[in-house]
């Protein structure tokens, strides 16, 4: 094989982790004046790993790869290459650059907004991330929709159209069970509003992570606005959370969630380091994921499959309580997975039950699909936006920081990737149903409080192939097909029997 190949997709990759690394500072550690500067260095990077993604030696040597591969890895990883260069060279590197050093100065514009509940110092910058995806959209180039453009960048092979077939169906089976569960008397829920030390949060989602089995060696925990995740090779993959003194799962289960991003990440085979399987030569982001859904997949099984059933809480109840003592005193275990797991409509989409979560995403993704065929105008989001709540949820919303400001996604240029969340959602539930019925040991193994043989099955089926497996090879891979949720809702279904 050309080593030429293999040394410079290494480079490319190492420049991307570097990116990585300063769009962790800037949402964690970075002063609030260092946006503008921030974003021409992320800028610099992404253009310097884009010249030599394009380098015509660098083209020469994937075509040799591709011609003499030995392996199937090998072949695939040439394919990605010779695919993504034809993608790059119908964007304008302007285009791309502006995009970059928008993207941060919009979400601290974003940031700042969102404190003030102020969606009208926000147009203008949304307005601008607008203008620059419709170019992206046009350049990359689409048959029916602009947003499809869009899709491929974040989960290959989904359009409008097959989002909109899913998203009928997924909405008609959720909506009956829904009603169902709404028309019950609700568990008590005061305790979760109580007063909990943010140190004492902290230090028990450390923990949490720790037993989820991600290994603190090659991670560590830090505060963000918007709980992310992010890797800098296997080696080194961070993860954020965020801490209401008066609302404590928003810190339990965010943690849970980035903890699964990161035990995928960390779950990749090391051989794939620093090559083509894990690296986004299309969105230029070093990502081991095979996409963003597949990603949210995993970080929906560690939250929502795991993190809140019962047996689970059986086995560390006793941790909240050794960090909570006073204020959990008077709580049952049954009593708080009842109230983890209750279904309660409410504004924001990162703390929403289950059943109420995919009616955030397909608000956001209905939303998307309009601002990018220009049907709907900036001005209008928060109208639109309040009456689909009002309709869907049966809420008012008081203020833009709890409505459609309450995202990062559309300030960091993001738009087209809300559908992943709930194709994760589908995912997650079609792996564990697979996993029920092919290996029904693991279940047990799970309620046992033993979760390592459950991870070692995930990095079998998902994990260990990085970018070498698309997130529909996999699915078929276990016999399932894509678009179909009747797997997820089943799961909803019994869960909320």
């Amino acid at each position: 094989m050309n080593q030429l190949f293999f040394d410079q997709i290494g480079r490319i990759n190492d420049t991307l982790c570097a990116v990585n690394m300063l769009q962790w500072d800037a949402r964690v550690m970075m002063p609030a004046g260092g946006s503008e500067t921030r974003g021409q260095q992320i800028a610099t990077l992404k253009a310097y790993a884009r010249t030599m993604l394009l380098d015509d030696a660098f083209g020469d040597a994937a075509a040799d790869a591709l011609e003499n591969a030995d392996n199937e890895s090998n072949r695939k990883a040439a394919e990605a290459v010779l695919a993504a260069r034809v993608w790059h060279q119908r964007i304008p590197t302007k285009l791309l650059k502006r995009l970059d050093e928008q993207s941060v100065i919009s979400s601290k514009a974003w940031a700042d907004a969102r404190a003030k509940g102020d969606f009208a110092s926000f147009k203008p910058y949304l307005s601008e991330i607008l203008v620059l995806s419709r170019q992206m959209a046009d350049a990359i180039g689409y048959d029916e929709h602009p947003y499809d453009a869009m899709l491929q960048i974040y989960e290959p092979g989904e359009t409008t159209k097959s989002l909109d077939t899913l998203f009928s169906a997924l909405r008609k089976g959720i909506k009956p069970i829904l009603e169902r569960v709404l028309s019950r008397p609700q568990p008590r829920k005061d305790f979760l509003y109580r007063s909990y030390r943010v140190a004492d949060q902290k230090a028990v989602c450390g923990q949490l992570a720790a037993l989820l089995g991600l290994d603190m060696n090659r991670s560590r925990l830090d505060t963000a606005v918007h709980p992310f995740e992010i890797s800098f090779t296997r080696q080194d993959v961070r993860i954020t959370s965020r801490w209401n003194e008066t609302y404590l799962p928003m810190s339990i289960f965010g943690t849970m969630h980035e903890t699964g991003h990161a035990l995928y990440e960390q779950g990749i085979d090391p051989s794939l380091t620093r090559t083509a399987h894990t690296t986004d030569l299309i969105g230029l982001y070093a990502v081991g994921g095979s996409s963003f859904g597949m990603h949210e997949s995993q970080s929906r099984l560690f939250e929502n499959h795991i993190g809140r059933s019962a047996s689970f809480w059986e086995r560390h109840f006793g941790l909240l309580k050794s960090h909570f003592a006073e204020q959990l005193s008077d709580v049952t275990i049954e009593e708080f997975v009842a109230a983890v797991n209750r279904c309660e409509p409410g504004f924001i989409r990162v703390e929403a039950d289950e059943l109420t979560y995919d009616l955030h995403i397909m608000l956001r993704a209905r939303l998307e699909m309009a601002l990018m065929e220009g049907s709907l105008s900036v001005d209008d989001i928060p109208q639109t936006w309040n009456e689909a709540i009002r309709e869907d949820l049966g809420l008012e919303v008081p203020d833009d920081s709890l409505g459609c400001l309450q995202d990062i996604h559309w300030s960091s240029g993001y738009i087209g990737s809300f559908p992943t969340y709930t194709i994760g959602n589908i995912t997650a539930a079609q792996i564990m149903a697979h996993f029920d019925a092919t290996t029904p040991a693991l279940r047990d193994a799970v309620k046992a409080g033993d979760l390592a043989p459950l991870r070692s099955a995930l990095q079998k089926t998902v994990w260990q192939y990085g970018r070498s497996k698309s997130r529909r090879e996999i699915i078929a891979g276990i016999g399932a097909d894509p678009e179909d949720c009747s797997s997820y809702i089943a799961y909803l279904a019994e869960k909320f029997a």
